[in-house]
């Protein structure tokens, strides 16, 4: 075969199948140069070398910085789909070449983990659609911005950096964030911003949130957490009671930690403290008058100046009040008089008592109440040992079940009280430091033992006769003559046989025999109309029979009584 001077297309087409797999084959699939020929109806024609041109639409070309300006003559870089269509012309694309040469450019980066350059063109489902340089990546709704953004418009086609996050070329599956770039940016802002800082330093900022717990300030670009306890030495609920958003605060930064680049910020610090000489100022024993800011299930906290709290224990809220919530005592906002109990300057604390700058009212009492003079309250609760008994002052006194009434106690004696009853007593005793009052009820009774013993004239098992002074459910109390001492005959001391044994079988004033069967503590006499029957049988039998003879007892007392007319 000749070879002729001037090599003809058909020669270049051959060389160029030789380099590529010598066959037309080899195109397909390639990224490959051409020449612009010519330019018509909206298409460009380009020569790759191959038996027939390509035509790609202009719009592919106006997607890329670098091809704005296309002419003829250009040179460009193309993709070949096809060698050759139905038409007989090649199947070339502008996009497709800058979408491979984007994919290598992006594979490299994202090695390297550089940032890439791109634009936001598209919404999808979940996200949004960006160019990077010819290829198509993700931008997922949640890596668009640090805070969530309700308007992403200003953001379209605007070239900005972006953070491969992954990327599948088989698939062709890129996602991306600019939520990364714009962290890391910021992280770098933080650091060069704290570096600028110092501990102590005194500065201003601007209120840019508020939470239950504080509020956030920004100092310019950074943001520093001014704690709620740290805002001012005095009692604050809530930041919004001190700050408010937007307001310029003066600050003292507190600390700074390097390695989370968190900001503690402080007000109080720039005041004055307190609690210095707060020992002189408050001495132990001092009675003030402060403000209830604050009220818990174990006491409550009095403001005696703005700064300074001292907490009232439960203990030391009330003298008579125990095992009461302290809101049932005081409540908030209320003005109360309190004594300094204990301060502690290093823990800031103050220990203050409600109760001891009042009056002890067990003292009170004692003086208004001494010994042996009479009271009278009401029946607050029986126990198995006694009456409680309400009494002036909001205190209470007891009266011990043999103090009831004479002649009878346990049960018997609480029977004959119930409860919101009025009473009178006379006062035993009284113990401030235990804080007890002892009563006595019975010392009131008609015929009371006087001291020495009004009871000296009557002797054990001797029988007297007795007026009924009251009918009571328990009893009888009786009294010996008209000025004599007075006891009780209880009911199973009314006679021999049950249908004997009841008391309303008796009335106030009658007369009876009966006998005297012992004293008790007071030296009180207990009488029993029993014990005189059982006597009167015991002499009968003896004078005048034996039961044994046959004789029957009425037998015998009637014999008896023969014998005493």
């Amino acid at each position: 075969m000749a070879t002729t001077a001037n090599p003809t297309r058909d020669d270049f087409a051959a060389l160029l199948d030789e380099q590529l797999g010598g066959a037309e084959g080899g195109f397909e699939g390639r990224v490959v140069k051409g020449t612009v020929t010519a330019i018509e109806n909206g298409m460009a024609v380009i020569d790759v070398g191959l038996k027939s041109e390509g035509r790609v639409n202009l719009k592919e070309f106006a997607r890329g910085e670098d091809d704005h300006n296309i002419e003829v003559g250009s040179e460009v870089e193309v993709f070949v789909d096809r060698v050759e269509n139905a038409d007989g012309e090649a199947m070339l694309s502008r996009d497709r070449a800058r979408r491979e040469a984007a994919w290598d450019k992006l594979e490299s980066e994202f090695g390297e983990g550089k940032r890439v350059e791109g634009r936001i063109f598209g919404r999808v489902k979940g996200g949004f659609t960006v160019d990077l340089d010819g290829a198509v990546a993700f931008l997922p709704g949640s890596q668009v911005d640090i805070r969530p953004v309700r308007d992403v418009t200003p953001l379209m086609d605007m070239p900005q950096p972006f953070q491969i996050l992954k990327m599948d070329r088989r698939r062709g599956n890129i996602v991306v964030s600019r939520r990364a770039v714009l962290e890391e940016t910021r992280a770098e802002q933080r650091s060069e911003l704290i570096e600028g800082l110092a501990e102590g330093q005194v500065t201003e900022g601007v209120v840019k949130n508020i939470t239950d717990y504080g509020a956030f300030v920004d100092l310019g670009g950074i943001d520093g957490l001014l704690h709620v306890t740290d805002m001012s030495y005095k009692r604050v609920n809530h930041p919004s009671e001190v700050i408010e958003i937007g307001q310029t605060v003066t600050v003292q930064i507190i600390r700074i930690n390097a390695d989370t680049q968190r900001i503690s910020l402080g007000m109080k610090q720039l005041e004055s403290d307190p609690w210095e000489g707060v020992g002189a100022k408050y001495p132990i024993g001092a009675k003030i008058t402060g403000t209830v800011t604050n009220i818990t299930e174990y006491g409550a906290f009095v403001e005696l100046e703005p700064g300074i709290e001292g907490l009232v224990h439960v203990s030391e809220m009330s003298w008579t009040k125990k095992n009461v919530h302290p809101g049932k005592i005081v409540s908030t906002s209320q003005e109360v008089e309190v004594m300094v109990l204990e301060v502690d300057s290093e823990k800031r604390r103050i220990s203050l008592g409600l109760k001891q700058a009042q009056r002890n009212p067990w003292e009170e009492f004692a003086e208004k109440h001494p010994v042996g003079s009479t009271v009278e309250g009401e029946v607050k609760n029986a126990t198995e040992f006694g009456l409680f008994i309400g009494l002036p002052g909001d205190v209470d006194g007891m009266v011990h079940m043999s103090d009831i009434a004479w002649g009878i106690s346990g049960e018997d004696a609480l029977a004959l009280h119930r409860k919101g009853e009025e009473v009178q007593a006379v006062v035993l005793d009284v113990d401030v430091e235990k804080e007890r009052i002892s009563l006595g009820m019975k010392q009131l009774e008609k015929g009371a033992p006087a001291e020495g013993g009004a009871t000296g004239s009557l002797r054990r098992g001797e029988v007297v006769t007795v007026t009924v002074l009251e009918v009571r459910d328990g009893g009888l109390e009786v009294q010996v003559g008209e000025d004599g001492a007075t006891g009780f005959i209880k009911r199973s001391d009314l006679g021999r046989d049950r249908d004997e044994q009841r008391p309303d079988r008796f009335q106030t004033g009658a007369k009876v025999d009966a006998m005297v069967t012992g004293f008790d503590r007071s030296k009180k006499p207990n009488f029993s109309i029993k014990a005189r029957q059982i006597s009167e049988e015991k002499e009968a039998v003896a004078q005048f029979g034996s039961s044994d003879s046959g004789a029957s007892l009425g037998d015998i007392l009637g014999e008896a009584l023969k014998k005493g007319e």
